[in-house]
């Protein structure tokens, strides 16, 4: 099995070498499409890589600091918590939506031209959100960086594809693995230093300084392609005006869903309701479409279906990750974000080693990627499991142990489906599962968030039903010399703590089936596959 030579043009990828899963060769049924010219691996290219990846970088970090220091920025616009919900909702349907649609103008405007555009935007908005006038303009810039900031992570795959020899492929996608692990958990410790020691404005415009290196490397480093403005006649008007609004109102459905009720909302009813029909409609549109933004027919090989599949359910279990420890924490001992730290920089900083040495394992012949991917379900589903089992006395400490199998388990996981997602994909490809791998990947986020907040809530309710159920029916004296009210204030704290406690261990249950399910996957889907840089599988296979 090989990767396409960067050279390959659109017919002759058709007829590269291809992997088990991926059934018999059929022509696309729009035009063979010229690939970009072969370009020689230097060490500028490097550079144009490294300032790819890094852009892709300061998007999730420009999006999980200013979601940690949410309630910094509330405060400073006094602005309330449900207004304040909005701005995090409101970015994230920008940023989901854009994703599906980056790949295509990335090609259209050029990967470098599009993506420093989109680095010097994100930066312009973040720069001017600390001085909107009201909450409606500062609605209005969280938006447009939003679609600014859901362009950038696209871009990084599509480059790796292009660029980076097949030897090289793998350490390419473990800095996007990077960008969607070690991003993500440095986050808290960020948002705790900027709210804490500097100024709650560092959430915006701590991206500055890196997007300016991020230019200056790009436009170094990366060759300048010819713009292609003609691929506007064969534009997929279809998919654009049901794709864009089916996503963002799906998003904006999940993550607001717990705050309105569900469908006891009619807001959300319509959300989901107008936003699934719209997607179905972009999802037929696709596959007919000559010219998509979504290869659905890419779907017909094993290893991209559990890629996606596999894919959808890991963010769900990273979101909960770190999501259940640091609700927990601040309900239950309140820890603010500064406190969490800790947890976050155990699992982030040995990141930037496990994941390459994932990818050296990956990139040898006798390593098989579903025992590593299997390996690493098994560490999640026993952090999962281990969690299950917490009480109301845990604090920071026990969830070191949690944390130190998730670094080992992440790295595998990420790795092995990013690995199954593109090895034999041809360049003239890459757009199309760079499309569909981001947005999935930022929408199961959105769909974490909904599943733990929903689910939270419910087990919330229902646990404090049943201890107030259980206390009515014993007999309950005060002591002779107690305030009443104030035992009552501390009997209502109590039962509160211990129904959090009970919601925490269950959400840890809910990851675990989760986990299970995914491991249940492994042996029934996918094919085995080798390295890129590997023509042939050996003779003993």
């Amino acid at each position: 099995m090989t990767t396409a030579n960067p050279s390959t043009t659109g017919t002759e990828a058709a007829t590269t070498p291809r992997s088990p899963d991926q059934g018999p060769v059929r022509e696309a049924a729009a035009p063979a499409q010229p690939a970009p010219a072969p370009v020689a691996f230097t060490g500028r290219i490097i550079v144009g890589l490294l300032g790819m990846l890094f852009a892709s970088l300061m998007a999730i970090l420009n999006e999980q600091v200013t979601a940690a220091a949410m309630a910094d920025i509330q405060g400073a616009f006094l602005i309330g918590h449900d207004d304040g919900t909005w701005l995090t909702a409101l970015f994230e349907a920008a940023n989901v939506a854009t994703m599906v649609f980056a790949p295509w103008f990335g090609i259209t405007f050029t990967l470098k031209r599009f993506t420093i555009g989109a680095v010097l935007a994100t930066m312009f908005f973040g720069l001017l959100c600390p001085f909107a006038p009201n909450l409606a303009s500062l609605y209005v810039l969280r938006i447009l960086q939003g679609i600014s900031g859901g362009c950038l992570p696209p871009m990084l795959i599509i480059v790796a594809l292009r660029y980076l020899p097949p030897k090289f492929k793998l350490y390419g996608l473990a800095g996007y693995a990077m960008t969607a692990t070690f991003g993500p958990a440095l986050g808290t410790p960020l948002a705790a230093l900027w709210t804490e020691f500097v100024s709650w404005r560092m959430a915006f415009w701590q991206i500055i300084p890196l997007g300016v290196l991020c230019c200056i490397a790009i436009a170094q480093g990366l060759p300048a392609d010819p713009v292609k403005l003609e691929r506007f006649r064969t534009f997929n008007w279809i998919g654009f005006i049901t794709g864009y609004p089916a996503f963002a109102m799906l998003v904006m459905g999940l993550l607001q869903g717990d705050r309105l009720d569900w469908f006891n909302s009619a807001f959300i009813g319509f959300m989901f309701c107008a936003g699934g029909l719209l997607l179905v409609v972009f999802l037929v549109n696709e596959w007919f479409q000559p010219v998509p933004f979504f290869k659905l027919q890419l779907l017909k090989r094993r290893n991209f279906t559990h890629g996606i599949s596999t894919l959808l359910g890991t963010v769900i279990l990273l979101v909960g990750v770190a999501a259940i420890p640091g609700q927990f924490l601040a309900q239950i001992h309140t820890y603010r974000p500064l406190q969490t730290t800790p947890l976050s920089m155990l699992l982030a900083m040995p990141l930037l080693i496990t994941l390459p040495l994932t990818a050296a394992l990956l990139n040898t012949r006798r390593a098989d990627h579903r025992w590593v991917i299997a390996i690493g379900l098994s560490l999640m589903f026993a952090t999962f499991a281990i969690g299950s089992f917490m009480t109301s006395e845990w604090i920071r400490d026990n969830f070191y142990l949690m944390q130190s199998l998730q670094i080992i388990a992440q790295p595998m996981v990420i790795m092995s489906i990013l690995m199954g997602v593109t090895t034999g994909l041809p360049p003239t490809e890459g757009p199309f599962a760079s499309a569909m791998f981001n947005t999935v990947k930022t929408f199961a986020a959105a769909i974490a968030t909904g599943l733990i907040e929903g689910v939270g809530t419910a087990r919330e309710h229902f646990h404090s039903s049943m201890l107030v159920d259980q206390l009515g029916n014993h007999a309950l004296v005060a002591s002779a010399g107690l305030d009443t009210s104030f035992a009552l204030g501390q009997l209502a704290h109590r039962i509160h703590e211990q129904a959090v406690v009970l919601t925490s261990a269950d959400l840890y249950r809910v990851m675990a089936c989760i986990a299970l399910a995914l491991l249940l996957l492994v042996p029934v889907l996918p094919v085995r596959i080798y390295p890129p840089w590997s023509t042939t599988p050996p003779a003993s296979n």
